[in-house]
């Protein structure tokens, strides 16, 4: 759902140039990052599960809470300003959010790996659900984005930072 959520305000935050093909990559990188993620854990096991876990929700949270810092600041900049804005579809930032969201994936993977559970069935399914549902987001954010345009790159970059507190609050509480 992490992945839905930043596909939505990506969406938003490019407005009505969201095309098909931002999309589509977009959907392709979260959809590959949240199969690879398990996979990773998988193949680490139960090893350095504990190593894993207690950096995990720093990282992703550092990740998502300075990509929607640098949208919010970017939205709050005067109008006409010479700077080039962020673009969440140029490569670099798709690394990055692939990265961010499916870090805790890697839990997933390790969890597999204790389990008498067909693991590649499980995560062929995260990866391709993860893609199915970010495609259609992606769009409805372009959607949504053309209508609040003005305010589309401030609540986009605010969902960031809120998903990233919201990691680190899961893991605080143990969630």
């Amino acid at each position: 759902m992490d992945a839905v959520a930043v596909s939505i305000s990506s969406g938003m935050s490019h407005g009505h140039r969201a095309r098909w093909g931002e999309a589509l990559a977009m959907s392709a990188t979260f959809g590959f990052f949240q199969a690879l993620m398990p996979a990773i854990g998988y193949a680490g096991g139960s090893l350095f599960k504990e190593a894993i876990e207690s950096w995990a929700h720093w990282a992703a949270f550092i990740l998502l809470a300075a990509i929607g810092a640098k949208m919010i600041w970017e939205s709050l900049k005067a109008p006409g300003h010479d700077e080039a804005k962020g673009n969440p579809f140029a490569p670099r930032s798709l690394l990055l959010l692939g990265i961010a969201t499916s870090i805790d994936a890697l839990a997933v993977g390790l969890t597999l790996s204790l389990l008498d559970f067909p693991a590649a069935a499980s995560i062929a399914i995260i990866g391709l659900v993860t893609f199915a549902l970010c495609l259609p987001a992606v769009r409805l954010g372009a959607k949504l984005g053309a209508v609040f345009a003005h305010r589309a790159e401030f609540a986009g970059g605010l969902v960031l930072v809120l998903l990233g507190v919201k990691i680190l609050a899961d893991h605080a509480l143990g969630s």
